[in-house]
C-alpha cells in the first residue's frame, strides 16, 4: 500500500514519536521513508544586512543534518531505508511539493493539536499541509511538555 513515506522533521523532542509511526508503517509495507527539513528562509528574512547571514545559515543546516541524523538512526535500528533532504522554504508549501515531486505516498507528520487562539497566532504547518497536499496525511499527536512531563 506503502511504497515511499515523507516523514518532516524540525528535531524536536516530540516529533520522534511521528517518526516511530512512520517506521511502524514503513516496516509493515516494506517502504522507504522520506525525511525532509525545512529550512524556513521566510522567518529570517528581516535580519538586518548586519547580521552574519554565513553563521545563521551554518547554523540552520547543522541543526538540519543533525535531525535528519535521528531519522537515519532510528530506521537503521529498524532496518528501514531512508532519503533526506534539507530544502530551503515556507515548510507547508516544501513539504507538499516534496511530496508530490518525489511520489510520495503518504505523508506522516507531528502536530501540536493546537486550537483557538494559539493556532490563528502561530499557525500550524500540519493543517497548511493536510489542506495543500494530494497525498495523504496521517498526522500524530506530539505533546509540548518538557521530557518526563505527563502529556
Amino acid at each position: 500500500m506503502y511504497d515511499r513515506i515523507l516523514v518532516p522533521t524540525d528535531g524536536s523532542e516530540g516529533v520522534e514519536r511521528a517518526i516511530c509511526h512512520a517506521l511502524d508503517l514503513a516496516e509493515a509495507h516494506g517502504a522507504t521513508i522520506h525525511a525532509i527539513y525545512v529550512v524556513n528562509t521566510a522567518s529570517y528574512a528581516g535580519l538586518p544586512m548586519e547580521s552574519s547571514w554565513d553563521g545563521i545559515d551554518e547554523m540552520l543546516r547543522s541543526d538540519a543534518e543533525a535531525a535528519l541524523e535521528d531519522v537515519r538512526r532510528l530506521a537503521d535500528e529498524r532496518g528501514v531505508s531512508v532519503e533526506a533532504a534539507v530544502v530551503d522554504g515556507s515548510p507547508s508549501r516544501e513539504i507538499v511539493s516534496y511530496a508530490e515531486r518525489e511520489g510520495c505516498d503518504l505523508i506522516v507528520m507531528g502536530t501540536h493539536g493546537r486550537g483557538g487562539i494559539d493556532r490563528l497566532l502561530l499557525g500550524s504547518v500540519a493543517e497548511k499541509v493536510v489542506r495543500g497536499s494530494n497525498v495523504p496525511v496521517l498526522t500524530v499527536h506530539v505533546a509540548d511538555e518538557a521530557p518526563g512531563q505527563p502529556a
